[in-house]
């Protein structure tokens, strides 16, 4: 079994763009950087084969690499699918709420079905998993970054004759409204840590009333190189 990150390289206007504003180019490129530390952190303490699927300079110890390739996001998944062999659980950098119980529990799905499928609440989706990988073109055909993505993927699995399972559906960030909401969920996070530290401009209305709290970080992994062992660095080589 494989997990497959898709992650773009947090760089100052490249990432989370729609957090601006309220917040600035920087602080939403650091609410990137925690979100991928803390999926990269869940993943890392799941006894799988694990890949970055790339767009940009990003390396993480334990992590295979796979640079992203093709015309639009579609293709640079399918790409990413038929890049590496065996059964394949692909998920974003967008919910740093996944924890390594809800990722195991997908693998395990995945061993009893043909795919699995995480809905975002936006319509999108956070996670598919294919037990063969080479049923990834059919993201091809799939309109991405709409309200009805999930759908349509589902109905191209189903098409293929593919017994899916669905997983959770979870939010992603998007919008600020998002980030305070997923940091809610998650306090125990470098992401809502992230979201504390902010000094956004009073007139940020998606911010809720109570701040959070910084949290404390879980504990290491065990036999995990470089898991939990502090932020990464993802800034330009």
């Amino acid at each position: 079994m494989r997990i497959t990150v898709v992650a773009k390289q947090p760089l100052p206007g490249r990432v989370k763009t729609r957090l601006c504003p309220p917040c600035t180019p920087r602080q939403a490129a650091d609410l990137a950087a925690a979100a991928l530390d803390d999926t990269l952190d869940a993943v890392a303490r799941l006894g799988v084969f694990r890949t970055l699927l790339r767009d940009g300079h990003l390396e993480a110890d334990g992590f295979d690499t796979v640079d992203q390739y093709g015309d639009g996001l579609a293709a640079r998944l399918a790409h990413g699918f038929a890049a590496l062999p065996g059964p394949t659980l692909l998920i974003g950098m967008d919910t740093p709420q996944v924890t390594a119980d809800l990722l195991g529990a997908a693998c395990a799905w995945l061993g009893q079905a043909d795919a699995v499928l995480g809905r975002a609440e936006d319509g999108g989706w956070w996670a598919l998993g294919l037990r063969d990988p080479a049923h990834g073109a059919l993201l091809r055909d799939v309109p991405m970054s709409t309200p009805d993505t999930a759908e349509l993927t589902a109905r191209a699995l189903r098409a293929a004759g593919l017994r899916t399972l669905p997983l959770p559906v979870l939010r992603d960030v998007d919008t600020m409204a998002d980030a305070h909401a997923v940091a809610a969920l998650a306090p125990d996070t470098r992401f809502a840590r992230a979201v504390a530290a902010l000094t956004l401009p009073s007139g940020d209305t998606d911010a809720p009333g109570p701040t959070l709290a910084p949290a404390g970080r879980p504990g290491p992994a065990v036999g995990v190189p470089g898991a939990d062992a502090g932020p990464r660095q993802w800034g330009a080589a």
